[in-house]
């Protein structure tokens, strides 16, 4: 019954995503990459929110949640800020331009070297870490839930190579023969069965602990653990209160209002006002995404006491506790549509950077346009195939929500700063763009994966020769030894900018940069804009003061 229902739910999604694209016009760059410049504020937001959970944020957020609590929220609650920002200043600009990809602007705003350079690095963190952490974490989940090795009587690593050529398999043809209309259709009826789906694990799960009652549960979840309902992160933990003001923005920041994958949903708006109502309707959603992405990680904590092997099984495990067998088919499949949504949004973006920033400007700049959808479809596919490959050598890689995190910022701060300095400064030269973006990524390389290491490895050795031993003490000298993440990226944004407005004082453009109207849409912002980005920063900062302890 639930195989039928997981293979039943899939494959409606599947043919109304066909029937909604039968007659776009595939054979032109606007068509495919864009949906034809023609997404509606409720097809942004619902394929916005799809694109940003899948298993790694479901399985990982969770297992934060399950080690140390509320304070992980910031993940989803900050981001709705992160959005909001977007909404009212990116978004006007990227449409006023008419973009179709983020590098463009970079382009128009130093040169082509730094388009290239930037659309390089998205290339290259999109095929080695996301889209094979997407393959591997979806294919552990859908293995698991359906038991795939018994299924098919093969080893666990077989059915997991099976499971990662189904789901790229799938994913391509989503992302490389649909185009992005046919990726946002599909994310925005998953949408709906996650949110549904997402709701039903913490529900069942209060019931459990609360004797079929969901207030019960939530009473008896905070009487046992009111430490845990604490908002503000402490040393030691994986959000420390005080990142949320340095690092952690900024990451948000180049997520919701940089990154090719996410913003392409915007850029596909039919007008300004579409785009606005659509990212604004995604924030105030994403305030409630703790209760599918948290929630479910502190019920599995005292329900299973604490005891689980690794806090990465906490929502898998509490899911095979709680939710009724007639269900599973349905959260199968509804979480199979998140992993595809990830998966085929990030093929879908790393094509049209591909087709548009390197094919049609370096390799045949007189290229029609069905050419360049035609080769950006050709590299999509060797894109995945290559992801497909990559994914099973990655079982060892640890925590995927952290991993995923802390290698992003390789790329993914250097980007957000040379792209804030070209919006606001208009004589800041591009030779000032790729020594700030080359330098904030060898930087972060040297201190993360070099420096940072040895530090703590050093802290850690001189603790224990001391006779320390207790595993609380020890994840506080960890922390103590060398500054978070987060922080290290903030230290990076500040001193790229500095690097950048040096330059720009001493060898300055001849022209100061004028972003022109192209008039492909209208940039008529919509009317309450203001008021809804106001309403929606004053609950974030609401909940916060609230669970602040």
């Amino acid at each position: 019954m639930a195989l039928i229902s997981f293979l039943g739910f899939t494959l409606l999604v599947g043919i109304i995503s066909w029937w909604s694209v039968r007659k776009t016009d595939e054979t032109s760059s606007d068509g495919y990459f864009l949906g034809g410049r023609s997404l509606t504020a409720g097809v942004i937001a619902g394929s916005l929110l799809l694109t940003n959970l899948s298993t790694e944020q479901i399985v990982g957020l969770n297992g934060s949640a399950y080690k140390d609590g509320l304070s992980v929220m910031a993940w989803e609650t900050l981001a709705a800020l992160a959005i909001v920002v977007t909404a009212m200043f990116l978004l006007p600009r990227y449409l006023k331009g008419g973009l179709t990809t983020v590098p463009q602007f970079l382009a128009k705003r130093f040169d082509v070297t730094t388009k290239t350079i930037t659309s390089g690095l998205f290339l290259t963190g999109y095929v080695v870490v996301l889209l094979p952490v997407i393959l591997y974490s979806g294919s552990v989940a859908i293995s698991g839930m359906f038991d795939v090795p018994k299924l098919l009587g093969v080893s666990d690593s077989t059915a997991l190579v099976v499971c990662i050529w189904g789901i790229g398999i799938i994913g391509s043809i989503y992302a490389v023969f649909g185009g992005l209309k046919a990726v946002a259709v599909s994310d925005s009826i998953n949408a709906v069965g996650l949110i549904i789906g997402g709701i039903m694990i913490p529900v069942f799960g209060l019931m459990a602990i609360g004797d079929g009652s969901v207030l019960g549960g939530l009473d008896t979840l905070m009487s046992a653990n009111p430490e845990r309902f604490d908002s503000t992160g402490n040393p030691g933990q994986e959000v420390p209160f005080s990142t949320i003001f340095t690092g952690m923005m900024l990451v948000q920041l180049f997520y919701w209002g940089t990154n090719q994958q996410i913003i392409q949903r915007g850029l596909g708006a039919k007008n300004l006002a579409e785009g606005q109502k659509g990212l604004l309707l995604a924030a105030f959603l994403k305030i409630l995404g703790p209760i599918i992405l948290v929630l479910p990680g502190m019920i599995a904590y005292y329900y299973f006491e604490g005891g689980l092997a690794s806090s990465d099984l906490a929502y898998p495990e509490l899911v095979r506790a709680v939710l009724p067998k007639p269900l599973m088919g349905f959260f199968a499949a509804v979480l199979f549509g998140a992993i595809l949504s990830s998966f085929n949004s990030v093929l879908n973006s790393s094509v049209t950077l591909f087709g548009i920033d390197i094919y049609k400007q370096h390799i045949n700049k007189n290229a029609s346009e069905m050419t360049v959808v035609k080769y950006g479809k050709v590299f999509g596919v060797c894109l995945a195939l290559a992801a497909m490959f990559i994914a099973p050598l990655i079982a060892n890689a640890g925590s995927l929500f952290n991993y995923l995190q802390e290698i992003n910022g390789i790329y993914s701060i250097p980007i957000f700063t040379i792209i804030v300095v070209g919006y606001l400064t208009k004589r800041v030269p591009a030779i000032a763009a790729k020594i700030g973006i080359l330098s904030g990524s060898i930087l972060y390389i040297i201190s993360q994966f070099i420096i940072g290491p040895k530090m703590v490895a050093n802290a850690l050795a001189e603790a224990k020769a001391n006779g320390i031993t207790d595993p609380a003490e020890l994840n506080l000298i960890e922390a103590g030894a060398y500054p978070h993440y987060l922080h290290v990226m903030a230290i990076l944004f500040i001193s790229n900018i500095i690097i950048m407005l040096v330059i720009g004082k001493f060898y300055p453009r001849k022209e100061p940069f004028q972003l022109e109207y192209t008039k492909q849409v209208s940039i008529e912002p919509w009317k309450h804009v203001k008021l809804a980005s106001a309403f929606i920063a004053i609950i974030v900062i609401g909940i916060y003061i609230y669970f602040a302890k």
